[in-house]
């Protein structure tokens, strides 16, 4: 055999190696065992359980009874100063009324004191509903509307169509007020009603009442709160109501940009506040201060110490009462509907 022929001659294949065994397959790890339930915790009220509630109330009141007794003791030893005792003296409360000024309160008053409770309650109620609704139960469109303009709320149309007439019955209150004279119980007519309030409120605050006959005249810190009440924050919340209703011409621009929309709603709210805080006071000293004859006086037009303005009270409550549960939708949408298009 010639060299080349050796140089191509096949070279003997090596034995194939055996395949190496294959890998297991991975094993799967076997499922956790389910842990057991946690245990639930007492169920939560807003930030609170009911016990913590329980406990906060608690220490508020106790709270509040502290910070209450450390003002009636400092109060009475400032207005047991000698200086004090003086102004006191000069200033007892109460200024005297003008010469003619009308004794007693009129039945129209009381009237119209049911009727300003009525409304107000129901225009704070939907008040805080507006401000806190996210999805309206229906909506209402005036008659006169185009195009949908003018659609609001439900709730909406409730609490503007309560404050036309809360500010009905209050012009009526007024023109009546000037009719008869009673202006001269609630307008301040001279400077010495301040150092009064002021002597009023140092006797409220040591728990040494003034002395009460509203039948005759009011002190003179009655006198500043109802003038202010009557006079300043019942205009306050009508203007700025108005101006966030659908009664407001919105295409005036020159009067929009005089009053902006971005006051009202900065008024508005805090003039609610003052009617809600005015009303809790109003009817703490009513109660703590000679409860039956104050009714009497409110709501029977009588001075006396019987019982019929308490009941007279008691049926307006009952009334009042009966008005909060059923301002429900399915009892105003007919009601608005009289007036303009419910939908959805």
């Amino acid at each position: 055999m010639t060299a080349a022929a050796a140089s191509v001659a096949p070279v003997p294949a090596r034995p194939a190696e055996p395949a190496a065994p294959a890998e297991p397959a991975a094993s799967v790890a076997p499922a956790p065992a389910p842990s057991a339930p946690a245990q639930s915790g007492p169920t939560r009220y807003g930030p609170f359980t009911v016990r913590q509630w329980v406990g906060a109330s608690v220490v508020g009141v106790l709270a509040i009874i502290g910070a209450a007794t450390i003002v009636v003791q400092l109060t009475r030893w400032f207005i047991g100063l000698e200086s004090m005792q003086d102004f006191m003296a000069t200033y007892p409360g109460e200024t005297h009324l003008p010469e003619g000024a009308p004794v007693g309160l009129p039945a129209w008053l009381g009237w119209q004191h049911f009727f300003n409770v009525f409304l107000i309650v129901l225009i704070i109620r939907s008040g805080l509903q507006v401000r806190t609704e996210r999805r309206p139960p229906a909506s209402w469109t005036p008659r006169w509307s185009k195009g949908g303009q003018g659609r609001i709320s439900l709730t909406l149309w409730f609490h503007q169509s309560l404050d036309i007439l809360w500010f009905v019955n209050g012009l009526v209150f007024v023109v009546l007020l000037f009719a008869t004279g009673q202006w001269m119980r609630v307008v301040p007519t001279s400077w010495e009603v301040i150092p009064n309030a002021v002597s009023a409120l140092l006797q409220y605050l040591s728990l040494d009442w003034p002395l009460e006959n509203g039948w005759v005249n009011y002190n003179s810190l009655q006198v500043l709160a109802y003038f202010a009440t009557i006079f300043i924050a019942a205009p306050l919340a009508a203007i700025t109501g108005v101006r966030m209703s659908g009664l407001w011409p919105k295409n005036a621009a020159t009067l929009n940009r005089i009053y902006p929309v971005e006051w009202a709603r900065a008024v508005h709210f805090p003039v609610m506040l003052y009617f809600v805080g005015f009303i809790v006071v109003h009817v703490a000293l009513v109660f703590l201060t000679g409860a039956l004859r104050n009714l009497n006086h409110m709501y029977a037009a009588q001075d006396a110490d019987g019982w019929l303005g308490f009941w007279i009270f008691v049926a307006s409550l009952v009334v009042i009462a009966a008005a909060w549960v059923a301002a429900r939708p399915t009892v105003l949408a007919p009601i608005a509907g009289v007036f303009g298009k419910v939908g959805r």
